[in-house]
């Protein structure tokens, strides 16, 4: 049977720099229920594709926070509702437009490079909801059924962001991670990022850690049940997800896109915004089970052949509705919301928290605009380093939100407060396009804060100030460990588990050079054999990386290892690496003896540790800074009797920088 629990003590961010170690999964611990739940019968339906895991997330909600209602309470609460979005006509006949922010979430890639997708590709999926929630004419989205609705909802890219400046809609995030497990989507990548929920329907488009995912959403939750407390939800996670490749439309490629085929035609946030605004799965997630729409016919089950002829529970003469949005057939299958499901969206889009407040958000609204207006933003607040072999560099993204071209801007930035540089670019970007600048950092710079604003744009003042200033942290790259040799073994045992194993190779062109993905061995299979390959690698900087969904990493007697010709270790894990791990290594020796060979310093023990951090080889004055896993400074101050304390921070991964009068380091150490 496959395994589908969370263990409490994992809801932690892994973080990259050069070696990522996490602990294991405590397997005699009590574990709460594990969302994303299939049986490999159905996987094996499916292609190995899991359409959607919201009921399995709301699952994992329910058990994380009790006063949550349950799907009866909600039912209950939600049923006069909908008599009464019934009979009041008045209330079903006006549209409803929602803002949307869509964010794009990356690890360093250029626009257009998996999975940092284009805005083409974004938009597409935009205009695929509108084509089906309004049943347009002429596209896709329309059907002749008798039943057939147009549901008078429909969707827009914010043009306005919470700070009041003008946005696109699109919000380029790089979180300086390949593969987000649900866990860590939910724990940190939403609560990090979104927007106002009652003013914003927040969509993310990522790389799932857990192969064959393409989408969830949170539901709507209702309040004042009677004997029921307030309760909203979780506001810092409301929204709907979807694997990058998922997102968006082939009907309008314009050559950019990147998506899976078989679920290419935007179908996977249809379905998800459905959940979102309160609609169920066609067959009531049970055998015949009610979706509380009695114009869809009831379903045995998830259908995931586009078979017109399938006869119903109730009534062999009335078919399935297999075109149904809220079923799991392909995306070209799929064209059908109806009346009731309109009558259930309106009465969750009038009365349920968040969903009624977006009814009156005006974040769709232009506001004025000026001809010379920059914005820039820190592009993620990490350096991985494999781009440039260990060599630091921030990045900055400068967009265009004027009604001119964008020729020319003056950046400057500073470290730690410290005198300011300036950057000069040039270049031609129309309105709300954006390019990314990479300024080099000198060797000598050590983890800090950074600050970078705008000082003119266009060889002149700058017409909107409150989006030209943007803080964070610089984090200092570990130096990649050499070793001498081009050709590499790659060895791994996976478990029973494949689907939440998946790993990379770059270059140092940030390339991917070499991956895998798995599915899960079924039962009554053989347990899977060794995966033995060799790679022959030009002498270039290369970063290995290795996600479980899980957290356990490669349970069960399961091994990952990387091995030089001559059997030096570059890399050995099982499942100690956790939720995600990384390994940085060069083949070429261009840094000198000396360097690649270089120990720490300082020295940190115990790692993992508890309560108290001991530091070795110290000198006269010396101060700390804690960095989090993305790099914000958490706790900083002066060495103590050669300890720092670490009692107080929460379990999970960390740098810590280490400075005195001639050197400053940073070593990285796990609070358990």
């Amino acid at each position: 049977m496959t395994r589908f629990t969370i263990s409490k003590n994992l809801l932690i961010l892994p973080i990259v720099f050069g070696f990522g170690l996490f602990s294991a999964q405590n397997k005699g611990g009590k574990e709460e229920p594990r969302y994303g739940k299939k049986s490999t019968e159905v996987h094996k339906e499916s292609n190995g594709f899991e359409r959607c895991s919201a009921n399995e997330y709301e699952d994992y909600l329910r058990a994380k926070f009790p006063e949550r209602m349950t799907t009866e309470q909600f039912e209950a609460w939600l049923a006069p509702l909908v008599e009464k979005a019934k009979m009041n006509k008045s209330q079903n006949g006006n549209i409803i437009t929602i803002p949307v922010v869509v964010h794009v979430i990356h690890s360093g890639q250029n626009v257009g490079v998996a999975p940092n997708i284009t805005d083409a590709q974004v938009l597409s999926q935009i205009t695929v909801m509108n084509n089906d929630f309004r049943r347009m004419a002429a596209t896709p989205g329309f059907n002749s059924s008798l039943v057939g609705a147009d549901t008078e909802i429909q969707f827009a890219l914010a043009k306005v962001d919470p700070n009041g400046n003008p946005t696109n809609g699109v919000d380029r995030l790089n979180l300086c991670q390949d593969y987000w497990s649900q866990t860590h989507i939910n724990s940190v990548v939403k609560p990090q990022t979104i927007w106002d929920p009652t003013k914003y329907m927040n969509m993310w488009s990522v790389d799932f850690a857990r192969n064959g995912l393409l989408g969830y959403a949170q539901f709507p939750s209702g309040s004042n049940l009677q004997g029921m407390p307030v309760n909203g939800g979780l506001a810092n996670t409301d929204g709907v997800v979807a694997g990058f490749s998922t997102f968006g439309s082939m009907d309008y490629n314009d050559g950019t896109f990147l998506m899976q085929a078989g679920y290419d035609r935007g179908r996977t946030m249809t379905h998800e915004v459905g959940h979102f605004v309160g609609l169920k799965h066609i067959w009531g997630d049970g055998a015949c089970a009610s979706d509380f729409c009695a114009d869809t016919p009831t379903a045995h089950t998830a259908n995931y052949t586009c078979n017109p002829a399938i006869p119903s529970c109730d009534n062999p003469a009335v078919f399935e509705m297999v075109q149904n949005y809220m079923d799991y057939t392909n995306d070209t299958c799929m064209n059908i919301y109806t009346n009731d499901q309109k009558t259930r969206i309106r009465a969750v889009m009038d009365n349920s928290p968040r969903r009624m407040e977006l009814k009156t958000s005006t974040a769709d609204q232009p506001i004025a605009l000026f001809e010379n207006d920059a914005e820039l933003k820190l592009d993620g607040a990490c350096s991985i380093g494999v781009s440039n072999c260990g060599s630091g560099n921030i990045r900055l993204m400068l967009a265009n939100r004027g009604t001119g071209n964008l020729t020319s801007a003056v950046i400057s930035y500073s470290f730690g407060g410290g005198v300011a540089q300036n950057y000069n670019w040039t270049g031609n970007l129309a309105q709300d396009k954006s390019t990314v600048i990479t300024v080099p950092v000198a060797a000598a710079v050590a983890s800090s804060p950074v600050s970078a604003s705008i000082t003119s744009v266009n060889g002149g003042t700058d017409q909107r100030t409150t989006n030209n200033v943007s803080n964070g942290n610089y984090i200092k790259p570990v130096v990649p460990q050499y070793f001498a040799t081009t050709t590499v073994t790659f060895k791994l045992l996976r478990d029973r588990y494949g689907e939440e194993t998946r790993w990379n190779l770059k270059n140092s062109a940030g390339q991917i050079v070499k991956s895998g993905a798995y599915s899960n061995t079924q039962t009554g299979q053989p347990d899977p054999t060794l995966i033995t390959q060799t790679w022959t690698l030009p002498a270039d900087c290369y970063v290995f990386t290795i996600s479980d969904n899980y957290g356990d990493g490669l349970s069960d007697g399961g091994y990952v290892d990387l091995s030089t010709s001559t059997g030096t270790v570059i890399y050995h894990a099982s499942d100690d690496f956790g939720f995600y791990a990384s390994k940085l290594f060069t083949t070429q020796n261009t840094l000198g003896t000396s360097e690649v060979n270089k120990k720490n310093n300082f020295g940190i023990y115990p790692n993992p540790a508890n309560d108290v951090l001991n530091i070795s080889n110290l000198s006269g004055k010396t101060t700390f800074e804690i960095h989090n896993a993305v790099g914000q400074i958490v706790k900083k101050g002066d060495v103590d009797n050669n300890q720092v304390r670490v009692a107080d921070l929460a379990k999970g991964t960390y740098v810590i920088t280490i400075n005195n009068e001639k050197i400053s380091e940073s070593i990285k150490f796990i609070k358990k």
